[in-house]
């Protein structure tokens, strides 16, 4: 499906550009006879088109079609022709997703527990969200907040997705050949906390 996207947005390039190279050779031809008051807005249109050469509209394109196939490899991701619109309904449905178990392999430099070292880990954590979840400690925690009683601390007012239970420690190799165990690094269990 994304091949026939990606091969619909090039064919409609395409044939943009060679309309306008056709327009601008129509207009360069018709002006030995002068304008007509009803062909005024097609000269306006052709001393637009002919402010870009045609090695400038072949860079515009080529640019396009390069962004548009960079955002295809990269996450597989359409480009939005309204981006707000769909970000939105994006964010609005990630707050929804329930608290689950998820993983990433990364090397130990990127954890940022100050190893270098360019060994690969499996790191799995817990996102989502707990609405389920909700018990009436944080109903009343919400109310007294909403009502001043409690003081702007930092309390949060209803639960978290947390770790639940860990994997096995972690063992590496650092850059220096020095040997590390890490425990409570990975997730092995998420829920609401």
């Amino acid at each position: 499906m994304k091949v026939w996207k990606f091969a619909a947005i090039a064919s409609m390039l395409l044939s943009s550009m060679l309309s306008i190279l056709v327009c601008r050779d129509m207009f360069n031809g018709s002006r030995k006879y002068s304008p007509s008051p009803s062909s005024l807005s097609s000269s306006r249109a052709s001393s637009l088109l002919e402010s870009y050469t045609e090695g400038e509209i072949r860079q515009l394109i080529s640019a396009l079609v390069e962004r548009y196939s960079q955002a295809m490899n990269s996450g597989g991701h359409e480009l939005p022709l309204f981006p707000r619109a769909g970000s939105r309904r994006k964010r609005a449905r990630a707050r929804h997703k329930p608290c689950a178990l998820k993983e990433l392999e990364v090397s130990v430099s990127e954890l940022g527990l100050g190893y270098k070292s360019d060994e690969i880990v499996l790191f799995r954590y817990c996102s989502g969200t707990c609405e389920a979840a909700v018990r009436s400690y944080d109903l009343s925690l919400k109310s007294m907040r909403s009502r001043r009683k409690i003081k702007k601390e930092k309390v949060r007012a209803r639960p978290c997705c947390r770790p639940l239970a860990y994997d096995d420690d972690v063992s590496f190799l650092d850059a220096y050949n020095r040997y590390y165990t890490v425990n409570e690094l990975s997730a092995k269990e998420c829920g609401c906390v």
